[in-house]
């Protein structure tokens, strides 16, 4: 199970697998002893029947060749949790090709907060520590400030700190844009190739992922250039330090955009259903938010009314006879339907049925 850190794994785990055997990595001495005999795994857990847990694998990748070894050879039942995969990737580990399901968790959700509130969430994003904080922000300057460079720093995945500390600030300012390497490259300071390791460390770190360009339109010629994301909309606008997000802003609508994506997003990941994320934009300017595989395209306004000048983007590429359903997501109080078939649905309206399960089926 993999997640950035503070998302709640450990608090899942808990609550899930009380019964679980868990061996904490960020523990020193847990650290330590595993490090220096791997065979604890087996020594102290007799019972071939219990659940055991290790947390933040990432710190001692070379550990999974035990883990291997006792399911494969005792039928012990692992949970794994970690909040990068570059290590384990990278870094030659033992992957249990084969013998582990890879899942991730994500910031909490709109199905998991009651009385949810839009404008608090669009501030404070979906960190547990950060939702329920009486002080948010300060929760959030910690985690962007601190916690991020940290743990880029702790994972010795860059040598030059403040080159990276640098970059935090653009890709912030920078979140839900099409990346231009050369153009933010300059920004940082940096050289394109660098940059692109950055992007990737975010990515591996589960801390970034990116939207790649929809390409499957023949009239209207595409651009393949990918837009990034931070994983929460809290942390990017800590990040960013755009300050307090008011309805009818600009800020806003980006906000709305991005909390959307990472919704659906989740439900993707959880769901188990395997739909491809994308992007739309011609090179006429034509753009559509969200494309998910051939089956649907997603455009999110942040109006209480959608108009014809709405849906300009969708209409194009309903025209290129793909994908087959066309949505706008907006802050409209009633779902509806316009005379060429564009589906204008209120965003609550549209999450409580994707988290019912009758949305994408």
């Amino acid at each position: 199970m993999l997640g950035s850190r503070a998302t709640g794994k450990s608090t899942l785990l808990a609550q899930q697998l009380p019964k679980a055997k868990v061996y904490d990595l960020l523990d020193s001495e847990t650290f330590a002893r595993l490090a220096r005999r791997p065979k604890l795994l087996e020594e102290e857990n007799a019972d071939p029947g219990r659940v055991v847990a290790i947390d933040e694998i990432q710190k001692l990748p070379t550990i999974l060749d035990e883990v291997h070894r006792l399911i494969a050879g005792k039928g012990m039942r692992f949970v794994l949790t970690g909040s990068s995969a570059r290590k384990l990737r990278r870094g030659a580990a033992n992957l249990l090709a084969g013998r582990a399901w890879e899942t991730r968790l994500f910031p909490l959700t709109w199905a998991e907060i009651p009385n949810f509130d839009l404008v608090k969430y669009l501030n404070c994003g979906g960190l547990p520590q950060v939702y329920n904080s009486d002080e948010p922000v300060e929760e959030l300057r910690s985690y962007a400030d601190l916690y991020l460079r940290e743990e880029v720093q702790a994972e010795a995945l860059t040598r030059n700190i403040s080159a990276f500390a640098r970059f935090l600030d653009v890709i912030g300012l920078a979140n839900g844009e099409e990346i231009n390497y050369q153009s933010l490259a300059s920004d940082c300071g940096v050289s394109p190739g660098t940059l692109q390791n950055y992007i990737q460390i975010l990515d591996d770190t589960l801390i970034g992922f990116s939207l790649p360009g929809y390409t499957r339109t023949r009239k209207r010629k595409a651009i393949a250039r990918a837009k990034h994301y931070l994983f929460d909309v809290g942390i990017a606008g800590a990040i960013a330090r755009r300050g307090s997000i008011e309805q009818q802003s600009e800020l806003f609508g980006k906000a709305f955009e991005h909390f959307l994506l990472q919704e659906i997003r989740a439900y993707l990941s959880y769901a188990r259903l395997d739909l491809p994320m994308c992007y739309w934009r011609s090179l006429a300017q034509h753009e559509v938010d969200l494309v998910l595989g051939d089956e649907l395209a997603i455009e999110i306004k942040s109006t209480n009314l959608v108009q014809d000048k709405h849906l300009r983007g969708l209409r194009a590429l309903k025209q290129e006879s793909v994908p087959k359903r066309h949505i706008v997501i907006s802050l409209d109080p009633t779902r509806r339907r316009t005379a060429d078939g564009i589906e204008i649905w209120p965003w609550a309206a549209l999450l409580a049925e994707l988290w019912g399960g009758n949305f994408l089926r």
